[in-house]
């Protein structure tokens, strides 16, 4: 008899179709799921019956008590070689193998300009009012050149995104707490003395930083009011970094010019979110890993990782 696998979160259906899935097709059957799995309750339901499940990103929380809910699962693989929602403990108590992809820097980065770029030249109204009759220029678009590029962190992304940035002839910072002149020397940017001083002293800020607990609610209202009324703020890393109600409060002020996000605290989000109607605020509904180069990369390993796991000789193994 065949294993049975899910593959979750698969909203654009294409989990299937993007790879090839024939090295394992004829030891498991593959069962795909467009629709979100919100609660520990609809995951345990949905997944009930399945030796394997694929899943995408950090989307579904595994805690312990989903485990315990599913004792056929025998391999969840996750896209990413991190993830912060798996109780591996759990999963090594409930004998389930877990193991991860590579997963390429490249799509936030572009995604990061992207939405910088639709900011700074207001392209979605102006796209908007072009279509709709509208009126034949609307806004006054933010120049890059020359302007301060302010980046919290300076990892992988970070840095990709100053090296574009020193491109368009900006003058990018960094800071983040253990950041040193050494690496902003490598990178070729300007070492900030302090979150203040970036903040304070920048046209873009951009957030490039890991969500822990040093950096939960990094960006708050006082943070926010430090900021030029003329400057704007892109987060494409985690929604906790910057507080949603802080950040909408200021933009329903006028108090900065603009934001953009690609994350939010709650996904997907809800019909009636405040953020769906905010002025000033660009946002896109979790983009930034979202590329067909990538997701050949998570589904293409994902084959790879079930068919080492059915061949006793799992690899790429989390936790």
């Amino acid at each position: 008899m065949k294993l049975r696998c899910a593959v979750i979160e698969d909203f654009q259906s294409v989990a299937t179709t993007v790879v090839d899935w024939s090295p394992v097709t004829d030891d498991v059957e593959i069962v795909t799921f467009t629709e979100h799995l919100a609660t520990v309750d609809e995951a345990a339901t949905a997944l009930d019956g399945f030796d394997i499940v694929v899943t995408l990103r950090e989307r579904v929380p595994f805690p312990a008590e989903l485990f315990a809910r599913l004792p056929r699962l025998r391999l969840l693989v996750a896209s990413g070689m991190r993830n912060s929602v798996i109780d591996f403990d759990a999963a090594r108590r409930h004998g389930v193998e877990v193991c991860g992809t590579a997963s390429s820097s490249t799509p936030p980065v572009e995604l990061t300009w992207a939405l910088l770029l639709g900011l700074a030249r207001g392209i979605v109204p102006e796209a908007t009012a072009l279509r709709t009759g509208g009126p034949w220029q609307s806004t006054l678009g933010a120049d890059l050149h020359g302007r301060t590029l302010g980046l919290l962190g300076l990892g992988k992304i970070g840095a990709r995104v100053a090296r574009v940035g020193l491109a368009f002839g900006m003058d990018v910072v960094a800071w983040s707490r253990n950041l040193t002149k050494e690496r902003t020397d490598e990178v070729g940017v300007t070492l900030a003395a302090s979150k203040e001083e970036l903040l304070a002293g920048s046209d873009f800020v951009s957030v490039h930083l890991a969500l822990g607990e040093r950096t939960r609610g990094l960006i708050g209202a006082a943070e926010l009011a430090r900021m030029r009324p003329t400057a704007y703020l892109i987060n494409t890393s985690r929604a906790a970094i910057v507080d949603t109600e802080a950040l909408l409060a200021a933009l329903n002020a006028g108090t900065i010019a603009g934001a953009a996000t690609d994350v939010f605290d709650v996904e997907p989000l809800p019909a009636d979110d405040p953020v769906r109607s905010t002025p000033r605020l660009l946002a896109t509904p979790h983009l930034g890993y979202v590329s067909r180069a990538n997701y050949e990369t998570y589904y293409g390993q994902a084959v790879e990782d079930i068919r080492a796991f059915l061949d006793g000789r799992p690899v790429r193994r989390l936790g």
